[in-house]
Formats: C-alpha cells, structure tokens, sequence
C-alpha cells in the first residue's frame, strides 16, 4: 500500500486530540498495560497482588498468617495479621494514607522510605489497580489500636474513610469483586490459586496461608468421584482429594526449600538419591 493513498487531510490532530487520563482511569483503559491480560490469567494476578502485599509484612517479620476467601459473591477476601496501614492523612497527598495507596499508583512503603527493607510485591501499584479494575472493594484496616473501614467502586471513593473506633485486631482485610465490565469471565479457579499460595509457602517459611472456598456449587457441576481420584495420577490425587472434601486448606512448611524439595520427592515413583535433603541458608547483613 502506497503511504500517501492512506493520507486524509480531513483528520485533523491537533491539541484537543490529545487525551490525559487521570487517577486510575488508564489503568481501565488499558488494564494489560498493569496485569498483562483480561484472561483467566490476568484475573488470578489481582489476587496475586493483594496476597503480595501481605507477603511483604511477613518478609518484615511482622506478620505470621494470611487467608484467602474465595465468597459465594465471586468476590475474593485477603485478611492478614500485620500492621495494617497509617490511617492518618498524607503531607502531599492531602487524603488518608490508606486510601493513597489504594487510589494513587505508585504509592507505598516499598520506594527506599524505610517502610519495607525486602519486598515482593509491585512496589505500591497493585493495591490501586486491583480497586481500578474492581466492581467493588471494601477494606478493613487495623492499624495502631483502631479500625478504620472504606468502600470504593471502580476504583472512586463511594464511602469515605470511616473511624470505627478502638479495636484489639491488627492486620488488613481487603475483599474485592473483579469487575465484568474489564474481565473475560470473573469466576475464580480453586486450584489455580491453591497452587500460588503453596508455592509462596514454600517460599517463605513458617508463614501460614490459608484457603477457603464459601462458594456454593451449582447443581450442574459435576463432582469429583472416588473412582476418578483413584485413577488420577498421583501427584494430582492429594488434591483433588482435597477439593471433594475440604473447603479449607492450610499451607506452612518450616522447612521453606527443605519442604519444597521433601514434597517433590514424596510424588516421585522412584528411590530419592539424598535422604535427608541437604539445604543451607544464611541471612544477609
């Protein structure tokens, strides 16, 4: 094709056609520019995201325990054991600290601000494109002896931060619905996320994670069989042992690597060569 034949003078550019997209409507834009994709893929990372956040508190040693909650309402809850997050208003910002973090991307303690020394996570842009491409988030923040309590929708404040008074409880709760608006389906996978929690249990030792799924399932779905986990291989028996039976799951290996390679070695046929596993760790500084 010749360039100049696909010349139309009659489209004009000019300044008006120059777009600046403000707070988090590029995130729902563009959403694969922030989680790659609206697939089932990208569907799974905003929980990712969320459970990060909480892994960071663990990797401060400030938290002990996360629990993930797939709800009956395909929204999905993570509630953790750690700090939670300063309420008070932010110096530049001019709104709650809590809801910078939630609205604003690039905000969080992970930028060298002394908040975090290690961190896992998307360095503060998770929290707020998991609200962008929500229908509805709701948190629960416990932090220094008080509750606090917000709503957003969309990723806009639709009930403001709310004091609820003292409170013995420590740690977030951040629950959330994807928004089908952005995503190609909105249900999530059991076992898909089953599987990223064991492996950042694994990866972080002594942590405990947990899983429970509320949902109800629908009259049409086809349960797992005895005779089908008898004829599954394996390694997949254990689990879908588990989802037949058990609506909750606890991971923790203390053993961190040790346990990794241990369970690799319990789903082989063959005699393992290295009995114990030999693992060595140190820590830095």
């Amino acid at each position: 094709m010749n360039i100049k034949q696909n010349i139309h003078p009659e489209n004009n550019y000019g300044e008006e056609q120059i777009q600046v997209l403000e707070g988090l409507e590029a995130v729902r834009k563009r959403p694969g520019m922030y989680i790659g994709t609206t697939s089932m893929r990208g569907l799974h990372h905003l929980v990712y995201e969320i459970v990060d956040n909480s892994i960071d508190e663990a990797l401060e040693g400030k938290c002990d325990k996360i629990t993930v909650t797939l709800n009956p309402d395909n929204s999905v809850s993570v509630q953790d054991n750690g700090r939670g997050i300063p309420s008070g208003i932010h110096p530049k910002a001019g709104i709650p600290t809590v809801e910078v973090v939630f609205t604003i991307l690039h905000a969080g303690g992970k930028f060298g601000g002394g908040g975090y020394k290690i961190s896992g996570g998307l360095h503060g842009v998770g929290a707020a494109v998991v609200n962008a491409l929500s229908e509805w988030m709701e948190i629960v923040n416990c932090h220094d002896g008080m509750k606090y309590t917000e709503r957003f929708e969309r990723g806009v404040v639709a009930r403001p931060l709310t004091c609820e008074g003292k409170t013995a409880e420590q740690g977030l709760y951040v629950r959330f619905k994807p928004d089908p608006e952005i995503f190609d389906e909105i249900i999530f996978d059991y076992t898909t996320i089953l599987h990223r929690l064991r492996e950042q249990a694994f990866l972080n030792a002594g942590l405990t994670l947990e899983l429970v799924d509320q949902r109800i399932i629908p009259a049409e779905t086809e349960i797992v069989s005895d005779e089908e986990i008898e004829a599954a291989e394996e390694e997949d028996r254990d689990l879908m042992q588990k989802e037949k039976e058990e609506q909750f799951v606890s991971l923790c290996y203390e053993g961190g690597i040790r346990s990794f390679v241990e369970f690799l070695n319990g789903k082989k046929h063959a005699t393992v060569l290295h009995e114990p596993v030999i693992y060595l760790s140190t820590e830095k500084g």
